[in-house]
Parts: structure tokens; C-alpha cells; sequence
């Protein structure tokens, strides 16, 4: 089973589509763990009203905003499936891409798989130029890995120890670093089986914190 991990933070407008491309996957076998992470829009209401129509979503609500790193963490310590799955509420996923994504996991061995996207609104596909540079080079540089787009086993992601919580932002490149530094095998998929919004998202919204963090990865800075 897969256990899907979500993090909401007013996100209303967007919340719907991401919900609803999680629930219409042609793989079935999920949970769907959706984090409310503080939100003062109607974020929460909506996540009820979908999950009185589908079983498969649990949900867990903080009173104070604890960022992304945190409840992700959380959500796993909930989680029973077999491999965890990342949606952020501002993306939708394309309706196969958790039947692709396992299929690569389970016949070609790889520990954790991710795959490029689709600019909303655009035709543009990222990573672009960095995609066809091997991943150890890569990853010296920039994340070249798509953090909605991971499907990773849990037991990899146990080994270690989940999200590193010191890493308020860019906690995804540090997870792609040490899984790549640490020998595991992460297939970066050429098929865009993910839909990114780069507006006013986490990153624009925060573009120094994400620098910094991003910038103690580089340097293997220990916080």
C-alpha cells in the first residue's frame, strides 16, 4: 500500500484539483494522509467534505502552523503503506502516475523514483537542461528532483530518519542528497507525471530561506 502524504496551508483554490487527482488514480491500493497545517481559509472544510466520500483520506489538523518538514514527519509516524507518495495542494498528479511510478520501483529495484513536470498553464517541462546531467553531478549544484512527484519505500526513508527537521525549507534536497550521498537508487522519470504551480507558491513566497537552506546543503553545513 501506498500511504500519500499531504501538508495544507491555505490553499483553498487549489486544494480541490490536488485532492481530486490523488482519489481518481488507476492505482487504488492508498491512504491518503492529508495535514492541515493551521489554515485560516476553508482549506480544512474541503478536506472534510471529501474525505465523507472517500475512506482512504485520514485527516490530522494542527492548531499552530509547524511548516512542511515537521508535518511530513508527522504524517509518516501515521502512515501504514509500504511507500510513501508526496502531493503539494497547489499541484495535481496525471491519473497514472502512481501505477507507472511503483511498476518502476518494483522491476527495476529502485529505492525511490520521482519524474519531471508540467509548468501549470504551460507546456514547459522541468527539470530541464539538469535532467540529462547524471543525478551525483547534479545534485552538487541544484535539487534536480521534483519533490510532489516522490515515490519513495518507507523503509529507505526510515533508514533516514525521515525528513531532517533542522531544515525548515529545502528539506527535499536534503533528503535527495543523502539518499543519493548514502547509495540508494533514485529514478528521476522522463515522463511529466506531475503538474507544478510556481506561483506564489513555497518557494517564490520564501525565495532567501530557500536559498539558505539550500545553500547548507551544498556546503554539507551540519545545523
Amino acid at each position: 500500500m501506498i500511504s500519500v502524504l499531504m501538508s495544507v496551508k491555505d490553499d483553498s483554490q487549489n486544494l480541490p484539483r490536488a485532492i481530486d487527482s490523488i482519489i481518481s488514480q488507476t492505482y487504488t491500493d492508498f491512504e491518503f494522509l492529508i495535514n492541515d497545517d493551521g489554515s485560516a481559509d476553508k482549506s480544512l472544510e474541503i478536506i472534510y467534505s471529501y474525505a465523507d466520500k472517500d475512506e482512504r483520506i485520514k485527516i490530522y489538523k494542527n492548531d499552530l502552523n509547524i511548516g512542511l518538514t515537521k508535518s511530513l514527519n508527522k504524517l509518516i509516524s501515521f502512515s501504514s503503506g509500504d511507500y510513501i507518495a508526496r502531493q503539494d495542494s497547489d499541484d495535481y498528479s496525471e491519473e497514472n502516475r502512481f501505477e507507472i511510478q511503483l511498476k518502476v520501483l518494483r522491476e527495476g529495484g529502485f529505492d525511490a523514483c520521482t519524474s519531471r513536470a508540467r509548468i501549470i498553464g504551460s507546456n514547459r517541462k522541468i527539470p530541464n537542461l539538469s535532467f540529462y546531467i547524471p543525478n551525483k553531478l547534479a545534485i552538487k549544484y541544484k535539487n534536480p528532483f521534483i519533490h510532489g512527484s516522490l515515490l519513495i519505500n518507507k523503509k529507505t526513508l526510515s533508514v533516514l530518519e525521515n525528513y531532517n527537521e533542522k531544515f525548515y525549507y529545502a528539506q527535499d534536497y536534503k533528503l535527495f542528497t543523502d539518499l543519493i550521498d548514502n547509495g540508494y537508487k533514485v529514478k528521476n522519470l522522463n515522463m511529466p507525471l506531475y503538474n507544478l504551480n510556481i506561483l506564489n507558491n513555497i518557494s517564490t513566497k520564501h525565495l532567501k530561506e530557500q536559498e539558505y537552506y539550500a545553500e547548507c546543503v551544498r556546503r554539507k553545513i551540519k545545523l
